[in-house]
């Protein structure tokens, strides 16, 4: 481990039942756990349970959900959104998660791991960068993205030809980490009030 690795919040896009995320994000965080300049947090959405309605009144269980995701967004240099593709999109759950928070978002990057039939996801990775910059983010230029997942992986969630997703990962971790050691450094001199 190196004296200050970049903090990575690795993000669990879908809630569905029977969801693939699992086995993509659990993939990639065993392969961030190779490296020594980056440490990964899973947050998995559906284990969280934010509020749905974005209201000032919300049930307290639902308040300590914001409030422990929040924390764990807000200590983290960097992001890595592990997304499927719904209907050409990301799906509703990850735009909640993300409209309930702002600040943790600022003047970080957000890098992404995207699966799904022919496209891999790679349309909901495009509609997240957009959100993303109006939240003050920088998303990375490369991604991580399967295409046919369920039929990449074997049964143990590791991939059946594993050199391409790593060299992609690696590539995308090296831009995250460059970034967030980057913004970090700035915040610290300069806190980022957009």
């Amino acid at each position: 481990m190196t004296e200050n690795p970049v903090q990575l919040a690795v993000i669990v896009g879908s809630t569905r039942a029977g969801r693939f995320g699992p086995t993509v994000a659990k993939w990639f965080v065993d392969h961030v756990d190779r490296r020594a300049d980056v440490a990964a947090d899973l947050i998995d959405l559906a284990e969280d349970r934010l509020p749905v309605q974005m209201s000032h009144e919300i049930e307290p269980e639902a308040a300590r959900a914001l409030d422990t995701v929040g924390a764990r967004l807000a200590a983290a240099d960097a992001f890595v959104v592990v997304t499927p593709e719904y209907n050409h999109s990301y799906p509703a759950p990850l735009k909640n998660a993300i409209d309930w928070h702002f600040t943790q978002w600022q003047a970080k990057p957000i890098g992404f791991v995207s699966y799904g039939g022919v496209s891999g996801g790679l349309r909901a990775v495009e509609h997240l960068r957009h959100v993303f910059a109006e939240l003050h983010a920088v998303t990375v230029r490369d991604t991580v993205s399967f295409h046919g997942a369920a039929q990449l992986f074997d049964p143990t969630g590791k991939p059946t030809e594993p050199a391409a997703p790593a060299a992609a990962a690696d590539q995308l971790l090296n831009q995250l980490v460059w970034w967030g050691s980057a913004l970090r450094t700035a915040r610290a001199v300069r806190p980022y009030t957009g």
